[in-house]
């Protein structure tokens, strides 16, 4: 297997046609004519991220976030993005990304978050431009369940406006960034708390004003649940091939 073998079936996989305008999958960096050594899952592309692909000898970093958004009119040891790139080129590492092509395939993304959460039966929020809809067993209050969303997350903390009484019952999850065009879906689908890695401030004020709880568990925090999905789905497509998951960027936190 080369690395375009591997980029055509992350593009099946993940349908590089469902992505949105302003982003960028697919091969970013490297030689899709080198064969794959070894793969390496990180939620992003960072210094730390090549250390560890370098430690276990793999030649490819799927990230689910693109390094490149836009055009760049220079590659320079001048600013972050340029010093990591040249680096990837020189330690002759490729990588791919799976961002909103990713995003909008829930068993791999909104999914893994609501089962991380313990969600019976989650299902796609018709309307909703991406995310999933569950109900809890039984009602909980706002403070209790934020409590749990920290432990089965594994975020530092969470944001929240809302009054800790408050009951949660119905809850609407999109990993990453909450998109406002799902606000009317929200409110059609009589979601009671929206949680998401980050809400925008006047956003969380609109929907507390319509009786809607915000959870913000961080962009992070919601989007590695992402990851041992990832690792699991290219173990079973390239058995012979080692993959492994970087948590944090951290070098220390390779399983």
């Amino acid at each position: 297997m080369n690395v375009n073998d591997l980029e055509l079936f992350l593009n099946e996989a993940f349908p590089v046609e469902n992505a949105l305008d302003y982003d960028n999958v697919g091969l970013i960096a490297g030689d899709r004519n080198k064969v794959v050594t070894a793969i390496l899952v990180s939620l992003d592309l960072t210094d730390k991220a090549i250390e560890v692909a370098k430690e276990i000898g793999a030649n490819v970093i799927v990230t689910h976030h693109p390094i490149i958004f836009g055009g760049i009119k220079r590659l320079t040891l001048d600013d972050c993005t340029g010093k990591t790139l040249i680096k990837l080129v020189q330690s002759g590492i490729s990588v791919i990304a799976c961002h909103t092509n990713l995003d909008l395939t829930d068993e791999f993304g909104n999914l893994a978050i609501a089962s991380k959460l313990g969600a019976e039966e989650p299902k796609r929020l018709e309307g909703a431009v991406c995310g999933v809809v569950y109900e809890l067993p039984m009602d909980m209050k706002l403070n209790d369940y934020c409590r749990k969303v920290v432990s089965d997350l594994g975020t530092s903390g969470i944001i929240t406006i809302n009054n800790p009484e408050n009951k949660v019952r119905k809850v609407f999850v999109q990993g990453g960034a909450f998109d406002e065009d799902s606000i009317e879906a929200v409110i059609k689908g009589g979601v009671d708390t929206v949680l998401s890695g980050e809400i925008k401030h006047h956003i969380c004020v609109g929907l507390e004003q319509m009786g809607i709880n915000t959870i913000i568990a961080g962009h992070s925090a919601t989007e590695q649940a992402y990851l041992p999905k990832i690792k699991q789905m290219l173990s079973e497509k390239y058995p012979g091939i080692s993959i492994t998951v970087n948590y944090n960027n951290e070098v220390s936190s390779i399983l």
